[in-house]
């Protein structure tokens, strides 16, 4: 086998690997890797695709600029730059700083920077909590990127500033001028679940149709929107959901076994403090359903875990 020359210094280096240290080896290796050296300096005549002969340049002189065809690498604006050092001093305990430079990015029309900010004021997140400025920043993204398009990484917190929105219209924020208006919640709530398809919205949605706040009661639209929410695993709605089911109500007929399913599922994801009253809407139904209801629940139960591990 003919070895062109940097085929030959890699083969000198795994002989020598094979050989070890001693003196007839390192001259053995010697003679190969001068060898390898020569063919690889030398500047020997090439063939086109074309046949004709040319002359093949070392390899300093070969220019340096990358082909055409290869796009460059997009620098990086300020504006995310500034949103990158934002979040890295707040996640570094730089509250200061991180809100300085995600102030920066809002201003800009960041909408990554402006939720998260809307989100430490909202939450009171290692600054004292402030409604106005939080809904301020909701409401800049509601404004701005209504239309997004759904299923991308940032119309997710587009959503959630709706939703965010919907439950600050519920209570009103009376040092902002907020007035209360179950209306306008009902509204921020369908547009982020219809539009965005969010199932935190289309849970705050069937509550609203189920209590008959911001409009007429509606128990069985009520249930369509907490079934949607509930299918994509969000456990209050499946609470809300099986008690539904669970009781039954005007224009839904009780299916109490599917409705203890949705309850246990429930139960099984409500671990904070506030969530009590999950575990004990569904103790109530275990308490208050037949062993066949239970049996049956226990059914639908091993079915639906089945396919959500697909």
């Amino acid at each position: 086998m003919i070895l062109g020359g940097t085929t030959k210094i890699r083969y000198a280096g795994r002989v020598a690997g094979r050989l070890g240290r001693s003196a007839g080896a390192r001259r053995a290796c010697a003679v190969v890797f001068a060898s390898a050296m020569a063919a690889c300096l030398s500047v020997p005549l090439a063939h086109a695709f074309d046949g004709t002969a040319q002359i093949l340049q070392p390899y300093e002189t070969q220019p340096m600029t990358p082909p055409a065809n290869v796009p460059l690498a997009p620098a990086v604006r300020p504006v995310d730059e500034a949103f990158r050092t934002g979040a890295q001093a707040l996640r570094a305990g730089q509250t200061a700083k991180g809100i300085d430079a995600l102030g920066y990015a809002a201003s800009q029309g960041h909408a990554m920077a402006q939720w998260k900010l809307g989100r430490i004021y909202a939450d009171g997140d290692g600054v004292k909590r402030d409604d106005a400025k939080a809904f301020d920043y909701f409401s800049k993204i509601a404004n701005t990127h209504a239309e997004d398009y759904p299923g991308t990484a940032q119309s997710r917190f587009v959503a959630n500033a709706f939703v965010a929105l919907g439950s600050y219209y519920l209570v009103g924020i009376p040092s902002a001028g907020v007035k209360r208006d179950a209306s306008r919640a009902r509204d921020m709530f369908s547009y982020a679940a219809s539009y965005f398809g969010d199932a935190d919205a289309q849970y705050h949605l069937g509550k609203l149709y189920l209590d008959g706040v911001g409009g007429p009661r509606d128990a069985r639209n009520a249930g369509r929107w907490l079934t949607l929410a509930s299918q994509k695993g969000q456990f209050e709605a499946q609470a809300m959901l099986g008690q539904l089911l669970f009781r039954g109500d005007e224009g839904v007929p009780r299916q109490a076994a599917r409705g203890l399913m949705w309850l246990t599922l429930a139960r099984d994801a409500a671990v904070r403090p506030e969530d009590k009253w999950v575990v004990t809407l569904q103790e109530e139904a275990f308490a208050d359903a037949t062993a066949d209801e239970r049996e049956k629940a226990l059914l639908y139960l091993e079915n639906w875990l089945k396919t959500a591990k697909r």
